[in-house]
């Protein structure tokens, strides 16, 4: 069960991104100067009206990935109240392509975040491997090197059903989820730059 401090309010819970659960789970508050944890906290909400963001998505299996983009789009509009024309939406053949292309938003310096959408479905082949592998190491290279948030909401499973699930019927919108975790990360990394 997920706690807060009455003073700092700091949260002390076991659920990731919790935050966007709190009135759910937050029983009553604490002070967390009684129970050992005085530390500073920082987490970030996940409004960021003046952020820029860029969402790169690919066209391979798109009848699955525009889910995904429209449930990133509505993210980032009503719940972080990004403006329309901070929004940018590039299309690549396919995930393989997506980190050069975040690579080159990143380097533009005109972006707060980026988010990645697509979908990899397991074949009969090593492909699903080398394509879902080297997707996430080009993304997380990217990151790292230019210190931009960018968030993976590329699906990689086992078959359609999985994929479909996962753009906005049984298992929730991963690109909802992706878009939440660039906003987020905007707003913690403000807080670690100063």
């Amino acid at each position: 069960m997920r706690s807060r401090c009455q003073k700092c309010d700091a949260c002390f819970c076991p659920i990731p991104l919790c935050a966007r659960m709190c009135a759910l789970l937050t029983p009553a508050p604490f002070d967390c100067t009684e129970t050992g944890f005085p530390m500073k906290v920082i987490e970030g909400n996940i409004a960021a009206p003046e952020a820029r963001v860029a969402i790169v998505v690919a066209r391979f299996n798109s009848f699955i990935n525009e889910s995904l983009v429209d449930g990133a789009v509505d993210v980032l509009k009503r719940q972080g109240q990004v403006q329309d024309s901070n929004l940018t939406l590039v299309r690549v053949p396919g995930a393989v392509e997506i980190p050069l292309a975040i690579k080159k938003l990143a380097k533009s310096g005109q972006y707060d975040a980026i988010v990645a959408l697509g979908t990899v479905i397991r074949g009969g082949t090593y492909h699903f491997d080398l394509v879902a592998n080297e997707n996430s190491k080009g993304m997380a290279q990217v990151m790292m090197e230019y210190e931009i948030p960018v968030a993976f909401g590329v699906l990689t499973t086992e078959n359609i059903e999985q994929a479909i699930e996962r753009a906005g019927t049984k298992a929730g919108n991963k690109g909802a989820e992706a878009a939440l975790s660039a906003l987020e990360m905007i707003n913690v990394l403000k807080q670690l730059d100063v």
